[in-house]
């Protein structure tokens, strides 16, 4: 997979902007503020739908601005794939593949495969549950198709079913729709917990031995999924729940409650473990992502690195540009003096200043 354009209009602090990318490694350079990381939050919006901050459509657009727009031009395997995004403040986007439209913006998730590592990915380790989840079922939205659709179907259904549970709190006599909810409910999450607990089986597989090496061959890491309910008890579950659901008007079982924990050497490094462990640890789980989908989809995705270097030491920075081999890579850095120094290849230069990017030369 390679990103061969990408044109941006009043997006964020770019009135316009046209970029023509390297198949290999592009630096964005510039000062903190000027716009570099709007660049990656674009293309990672291109193959997602969405903004790896969470930030909503009407953040997105120019302050000045009703409307935005991106324009990516992807090659897949010698095929050309071009994506149209049109972000409306008081609409849904609209998406438009090879010009013709899309009625659900899931029909885009999987065509084009990226992988964001930044700073905040720490907070995968560190923080709550929510951070893991969101890593773990971003990355399976975009390698399996039917993960997604009942990742998407189980999200309509619990809130459906905690609109019921408000409504039920004047009116008891809804119990039997209540009860089709249910099944529907423990119907999809089955599937998803399934197909989670078989994602962390291949992810152990995988980063075990890049978090062996990264750590100088001193740790061993084990992701553990860490289920709220199983496929065997989940009935059971929601049955014992009941009350309790009614009660606070919320869904407590089911997955969009499960967790992963990271140990290492045995330890949980949420709770036990040094920053430099947790950092070690979310790269490691960053590059296993790369290999993940290498794997899955028999294709390379596309990199984004959102001022990550600056955060590594001079042995973690070699280690993960030694894994990057053949993949199109978008870095942001306020400086080109490491990449000098390290003697890392530079296939594109870009200076970013206040919106407006310059080709360096």
């Amino acid at each position: 997979m390679i990103l061969k354009s990408l044109k941006l209009e009043s997006y964020r602090n770019y009135s316009s902007c046209d970029l023509t990318l390297s198949p290999g490694i592009n630096i964005f350079f510039g000062d903190n503020a000027q716009g570099k990381t709007n660049i990656l939050e674009a293309v990672y919006l291109s193959a997602t739908t969405k903004s790896h901050k969470g930030s909503k459509d009407k953040e997105i657009i120019a302050f000045d601005q009703d409307e935005s727009h991106i324009r990516s031009v992807w090659d897949k395997d010698g095929m050309e794939y071009r994506v149209d995004m049109h972000l409306r403040k008081n609409k849904g986007k609209g998406i438009a593949i090879n010009g013709q439209g899309i009625k659900k913006s899931s029909q885009l998730l999987g065509l084009c495969s990226v992988v964001f590592f930044s700073p905040e990915d720490l907070s995968i380790i560190k923080e709550g549950p929510v951070e893991r989840r969101r890593f773990m079922d971003m990355e399976l939205c975009q390698m399996d198709a039917s993960y997604l659709y009942n990742f998407t179907q189980y999200n309509k259904v619990v809130n459906q079913r905690n609109a019921l549970l408000k409504e039920m709190a004047f009116q008891d006599h809804m119990k039997d729709v209540l009860s089709v909810w249910n099944n529907q409910l423990i119907s999809y999450g089955k599937k998803i917990i399934e197909r989670r607990q078989k994602y962390n089986e291949d992810l152990n597989l995988i980063i075990n031995q890049i978090h062996y090496d990264l750590s100088g061959k001193k740790e061993d890491i084990k992701v553990i999924y860490h289920p709220n309910t199983t496929v065997e008890s989940f009935e059971e579950d929601m049955r014992r729940n009941e009350e309790r659901d009614l009660r606070y008007k919320m869904t407590h079982t089911g997955p969009h409650k499960d967790d992963l924990i990271f140990e290492v050497n045995g330890v949980d490094i949420r709770k036990y473990g040094s920053q430099g462990q947790q950092r070690t640890a979310a790269l490691s789980l960053k590059l296993s992502e790369i290999e993940m989908i290498r794997q899955m989809k028999h294709d390379n995705p596309i990199l984004l690195l959102d001022d990550v270097l600056s955060e590594l030491d001079s042995s973690r920075q070699n280690f993960l540009l030694s894994r990057l081999g053949n993949i199109q890579t978008l870095v942001t850095c306020t400086g080109l003096d490491e990449f000098v120094k390290e003697r890392i290849r530079m296939d594109q230069i870009y200076q970013v200043t206040n919106g407006v990017i310059h080709e360096y030369q």
